[in-house]
C-alpha cells in the first residue's frame, strides 16, 4: 500500500498538465491507473437494441482516441486532473456478444416493420426472450463491477454503448443508497415498455430505472421527440417524472426568461443525491450528428454544463454517472464533443463527492 502511495505521489509530481496528451498515458494521458484514480470510467460496448443507426459501441474508444487531444484546464476547477481520472479496458466479450447480437435485432425489427408475417413466425418469436436473456446478464455484470468499484471508494462513470447500458450501474446504486433521483439529459423519454419487444431497450432504459423503488424522482431535459404512451405515463406519475421539454424551455426563454433560471425551476426537482444520465441526442445535433437518433432543437454544450454546475453547487450530490449514444459516425467530432463533456461530468461528480475543490460560485 506504501509503495503505491508513494507511486502515485511520483506521478503527480512529474505529471505537466501543459504538455500534449501522450499516447501512452490513460484517458486525457493521464497517467493513472484505475486502481490508483479517484473517479474509474467504465466502457460498455453496447447496442443490440438500436432502433435506427448502429455505431454507438464504438463510442468509448474514439472517446478514449479523442481524449488525448484536450486540455486539461478548467478555470473553475484549476487542479482537476490531480483528482485522478482513469477509464478501464473494454471487455471484450461485451463487444464481441453485441457484434453477433445487433444482426438478430435488427433482422427482428425488420420482421416487425413488414407486418410479422405468420411464414416467418418460428424463425423470430423467440428472439425477444434470447436477447432478453443476455440483456439481464449484462445488468447483473455491470452491477457486480461497478459496485465493487463503489465499494473501493471510487467514482463511477458508465460509458456506452447505447442508452440502455447503465441499468447495471443504477441497480447497484439503488443496493448502497436508500433513495436519489434521476436527472437525464435527452431528446427521448425512454419511457417504453419493452419497445419492440425487448425488455432491455435502449428506449425503455427510464422505463426500467423506475421500476427500482430507490429511485424516487425522473427529471428530464431536453425531451423533444415522445409518443402519447410516454406522455401519459409521465402525466400519472404524481409527479414522479418531471418533464422539461425543449419546446418549454425554448419558450420560456424566447419569453425571455433566463437559462439561469429555467435551471434553477430544474434543480429544485431534484432530491438531496442525484444520478445524471447523458444521452449526447439531448444536445443540439450539430454536436452529436453521428448520433443514432438524432432530433432538431436540444442544448448547446455550455447550456448543459451550467445545469450541471448548478446542481453540483446547489450542495446535492451526484452519486454516478453515464455518458451514451457517442457514435463516431464519419467524424471525429461527435468523439470530440463526447471527450469533453465525458471530462467534465467526471470532474464535478468529484466536486460534489468532496474529491476536487471548485473555485467561488459564479455571479
Amino acid at each position: 500500500m506504501a509503495d503505491s502511495a508513494s507511486a502515485l505521489e511520483r506521478k503527480l509530481a512529474s505529471f505537466d498538465p501543459n504538455a500534449l496528451g501522450d499516447t501512452a498515458g490513460g484517458l486525457f494521458g493521464l497517467p493513472f491507473t484505475p486502481e490508483e484514480a479517484q473517479v474509474v470510467v467504465v466502457p460498455v460496448p453496447w447496442e443490440v437494441t438500436v432502433s435506427y443507426r448502429a455505431g454507438t459501441a464504438a463510442g468509448p474508444e474514439a472517446i478514449r482516441t479523442a481524449s488525448l487531444q484536450v486540455d486539461l484546464y478548467d478555470p473553475d476547477l484549476p487542479d482537476a486532473w490531480r483528482m485522478g481520472l482513469a477509464m478501464e479496458e473494454s471487455d471484450e466479450k461485451i463487444a464481441t456478444e453485441s457484434h453477433a447480437l445487433r444482426p438478430l435485432a435488427e433482422e427482428y425489427i425488420g420482421w416487425l416493420e413488414d407486418g410479422e408475417p405468420e411464414e416467418t413466425h418460428a424463425s423470430f418469436v423467440d428472439v425477444p426472450t434470447r436477447i432478453g436473456q443476455r440483456g439481464q446478464a449484462l445488468l447483473e455484470w455491470l452491477k457486480a463491477k461497478t459496485g465493487a468499484l463503489l465499494d473501493a471508494g471510487k467514482g463511477v462513470v458508465v460509458l456506452g454503448g447505447d442508452h440502455s447500458t447503465p441499468l447495471g450501474y443504477l441497480h447497484a446504486l439503488a443496493e448502497r443508497h436508500d433513495e436519489f433521483g434521476i436527472l437525464q439529459f435527452d431528446a427521448h423519454c425512454d419511457l417504453r415498455p419493452a419497445y419492440e419487444g425487448f425488455e432491455f431497450s435502449h428506449a425503455s432504459i427510464m422505463y426500467n430505472a423506475l421500476k427500482l423503488p430507490q429511485v424516487k424522482k425522473l427529471v428530464q431535459v431536453g425531451i423533444r421527440d415522445y409518443c402519447q404512451q410516454e406522455a401519459e405515463y409521465a402525466a400519472q406519475s404524481n409527479g414522479r417524472v418531471i418533464m422539461f421539454t425543449d419546446r418549454f424551455l425554448q419558450n420560456e426563454m424566447l419569453g425571455g426568461k433566463s437559462w439561469k433560471k429555467e435551471c434553477k425551476k430544474i434543480v429544485a426537482q431534484l432530491p438531496a443525491k442525484v444520478y445524471l444520465s447523458f444521452d449526447i441526442d439531448g444536445l443540439d445535433p450539430k454536436l452529436c450528428p453521428g448520433t443514432g437518433t438524432p432530433v432538431p432543437g436540444g442544448l448547446e454544450f455550455e447550456q448543459a454544463l451550467y445545469l450541471i454546475r448548478m446542481v453540483v453547487r446547489s450542495g446535492r450530490t451526484i452519486i454516478g454517472c453515464d455518458l451514451n449514444e457517442v457514435a463516431p459516425g464519419d467524424t471525429e467530432w461527435n468523439a470530440i464533443v463526447g471527450a469533453r463533456l465525458l471530462y467534465h461530468m467526471a470532474n464535478w461528480m468529484g466536486v460534489s463527492q468532496g474529491r476536487l475543490q471548485a473555485r467561488a460560485v459564479e455571479k
